[in-house]
């Protein structure tokens, strides 16, 4: 690193904007020229997400620094020569501003544009360590405030298509957090497994998103090229520098790990069952152009009988860290409301729920606690995201 730069803050630069100074890589080479224009590419989300560096004579904090201190001269009055020295030699020894800690749906979208940017590049340096970055990051939160994150990821993915790959990957994580703590997975086991969830369908994220936009049903062309995306998505893993079978296994089987119980499985084939049936469950609560999101109650019922309408191991066991209605899902309750469910509950089927439209079907001021487990509040309905006609207040859900 350039030992005469300085790192700008996360969120210093944004799209769209007219550069004020020179920004240079951590290596001092210069990327972009002052009066340049930062026009969307992976490169310049990575600056905007704290990758870029710049000489500390252009930022701001340098530029206080060195009048406090002129003036001080001033006030103590020196001699001119004095302090025109002090001004030529100045310099910043103030470590720059620390990051600003994100709120919860600011960290959402941060994570989304990190792990759409890292998937997306052809040539990414550091590949593995930025990729633990954003899966420390993301089980972070999901560790600190488990059913919030939930309810927000699951929710968010639910309401739109844009960046389904990104989306999928990161939710697919967190489901697989929660799966392999329910299972007691060994701890190399778990690793492996964030690392599949996160990559599964790498090198293919361009073509989901395409498809999710896309009005019609994927084409012959499609589904031919995605048959084979897991073993791509391996075989370029490799390239990148991810040497462990089992995580290489998972995401070149995850399409293809068919019914059964998982312990005669060899422990890739385990994850991969285990990523397929996340998989499926994370597909359905999410929209395409063509088709609305289900309900949460029909993406659970989709993973709990396996291809042969038999009760699934693993999607038992997803449905028991998860429950019937997972965080973020709408549902009708018995006394006519219509909610959110914000928090699992001591069973799969009560969670606790946000009503947010009263009885008369005018929406409530204020989202209010339901308990399921009483009769007037039971749960009656689970409802696709699409039949919820109201712009919900995040904000004030995760602060339930």
């Amino acid at each position: 690193m350039a030992t005469d730069l300085i790192q700008l803050p996360a969120q210093s630069l944004r799209l769209g904007m007219t550069l004020p100074y020179d920004v240079y890589d951590a290596g001092g080479k210069l990327l972009y020229a002052r009066g340049q224009v930062l026009r969307d590419s992976p490169l310049v989300r990575s600056l905007v997400e704290g990758g870029a560096w710049v000489r500390p004579e252009d930022t701001i904090e340098f530029q206080r620094a060195r009048a406090h201190r002129l003036d001080t001269l001033v006030l103590q009055d020196k001699p001119l020569a004095d302090i025109a020295k002090a001004d030529s030699s100045f310099r910043l020894d103030t470590p720059p501003p620390t990051k600003v800690e994100l709120g919860p749906r600011e960290a959402w979208s941060d994570l989304l544009l990190r792990t759409h940017t890292l998937l997306r590049e052809a040539q990414p340096a550091d590949f593995r360590a930025r990729l633990a970055q954003i899966r420390d990051a993301a089980l972070k939160r999901l560790h600190a405030h488990p059913d919030a994150t939930l309810m927000l990821h699951v929710f968010e993915s639910s309401q739109e298509y844009a960046d389904y790959s990104a989306r999928h990957a990161l939710l697919t994580l967190l489901l697989c957090e929660l799966i392999a703590r329910q299972l007691k997975l060994a701890p190399a086991l778990c690793e492996a497994l964030q690392g599949a969830a996160l990559t599964m369908n790498y090198g293919a994220g361009e073509a989901h998103d395409r498809m999710a936009s896309q009005s019609g049903p994927a084409t012959a062309a499609q589904r031919q090229a995605l048959s084979t995306h897991g073993d791509r998505a391996a075989d370029r893993l490799a390239e990148v520098g991810i040497t462990d079978p089992v995580w290489l296994t998972a995401v070149r089987l995850h399409h293809d790990a068919g019914p059964g119980p998982l312990a005669p499985r060899s422990e890739g084939e385990m994850l991969a069952r285990l990523l397929r049936r996340i998989d499926i469950f994370g597909a359905r609560l999410s929209p395409r152009r063509s088709r609305q999101a289900m309900s949460g109650a029909a993406a659970a019922r989709a993973v709990f009988l396996d291809e042969l309408g038999q009760p699934d191991e693993a999607g038992a066991a997803l449905i028991k860290v998860v429950g019937l209605y997972p965080p973020g899902s709408i549902v009708r309750l018995a006394n006519g409301e219509v909610g959110i469910v914000f928090k699992r509950g001591f069973s799969a089927n009560e969670p606790l729920v946000a009503a947010l439209i009263g009885k008369s079907g005018s929406p409530l001021s204020n989202p209010v606690p339901r308990d399921t487990r009483l009769a007037s509040q039971a749960i009656a309905a689970s409802l696709a995201p699409s039949e919820l006609k109201l712009r919900v207040n995040l904000d004030a859900l995760l602060r339930l």
